[in-house]
């Protein structure tokens, strides 16, 4: 009998109340993450990947509806209490939030803050708490920890911020580590040194790792699985190195095309950088079949009321290639042929 994955979600659905009215955030997500394993989510702004991670933490709004199913090593978490939760979190999943200014406390100083966990969740004493919470932020790489470590999150640029709280969500040796666009505010060269970091980190103490980034480089050199999620639903998924070889969803194409490129087409001293017709739908005006539909140029009548299933593309020893479209023979017959223009270009 196979071991039983890390993390199983299956079936997940959020449903949100907005002003407008109730609107379904995430539409039937499934996957599974086994130890040491890492999964990219990957998608435009608003697609339901933060809503994900926030619903495997507990963390949605009351107000949220949450059905399917969320399994920590075989335990149901949907449904838990507070206090249930309470001990996972941290504990068992480890969390590192887009913004750390916001993640930290600004009235309490960093060592404080990384040793909490430890006295929570290990009961350690404050002086052992502390010793360890040293030897983390030496870890994490913050120069002259000892002394800085009663210095408060003001007083740390946002490279040094980040690399706090990852220090936070490693404290209690997580078995699980979620990041949400931990790079998001940070130049290049940190960018780099905190996603080091964390593979690093990851490796060393054979953690998985959900990475979210709407960024495709970052997924590509990043982890080895990946969701790319549209409207709330799962599109295209697989190895990272399957679903980037093939791009079998229209939407897959459209983020590759538009990502930024030195040498691409110039028009005097301008780049024009592609970009996917049409704009992102709100929630409660998706289709009720793909939720792509509108925006490719290979829609027809049955996309917009019909939900696609998950067609397999191709397998290998890495797992499964899957892709959720209607129309993906049609699609392989224009790329074959060499004429297809999938996602429509805007200058």
């Amino acid at each position: 009998m196979p071991p039983l994955p890390l993390l199983a979600v299956s079936n997940l659905h959020i449903r949100l109340q907005t002003p407008r009215g109730p609107a379904d955030a995430v539409r039937g997500i499934d996957f599974t993450l086994a130890r040491g394993e890492t999964l990219g989510l990957v998608g435009e702004s608003g697609c339901g990947k933060s809503l994900t991670a926030m619903a495997l933490l507990g963390l949605l709004p009351d107000s949220a509806q949450v059905s399917g199913s969320i399994r920590l090593d075989g335990a149901e978490m949907l449904g838990q209490n507070d206090a249930t939760l309470c001990r996972i979190r941290g504990k068992r999943i480890g969390m590192v939030f887009q913004e750390p200014m916001t993640a930290l406390n600004p009235v309490h100083s960093i060592g404080r803050q990384v040793a909490e966990p430890l006295r929570l969740h290990l009961g350690l004493s404050a002086t052992a708490a502390r010793a360890q919470a040293l030897a983390l932020l030496d870890r994490v790489g913050i120069a002259d920890a000892a002394r800085r470590m009663d210095q408060y999150p003001h007083q740390f640029s946002g490279g040094q911020r980040q690399r706090i709280t990852i220090a936070m969500a490693l404290a209690c040796g997580p078995d699980l580590l979620i990041a949400d666009e931990p790079t998001t505010a940070l130049d290049v060269t940190v960018q780099q040194q905190i996603l080091a970091l964390i593979q690093s980190l990851v490796a060393e103490r054979g953690m998985a790792l959900v990475l979210i980034s709407h960024d495709l480089g970052v997924i590509a050199q990043n982890v080895s699985r990946m969701l790319v999620m549209y409207g709330g639903s799962v599109v295209e998924s697989g190895p990272t190195a399957a679903v980037f070889s093939a791009m079998a969803h229209p939407y897959t194409r459209g983020l590759f095309a538009a990502r930024p490129q030195f040498g691409r087409h110039h028009s005097g001293n301008h780049t024009h950088l592609p970009t996917i017709a049409g704009n992102v739908p709100e929630l409660v005006d998706l289709p009720a079949g793909c939720p792509f539909a509108g925006r490719c140029s290979y829609t027809v009548d049955d996309c917009h009321h019909q939900q696609p299933e998950a067609t397999l593309v191709a397998t290998d020893a890495d797992g499964d290639h899957l892709v959720r479209c209607l129309r993906r023979e049609a699609i392989a017959e224009a790329q074959s042929a060499n004429v297809v223009n999938i996602v429509e270009v805007a200058a």
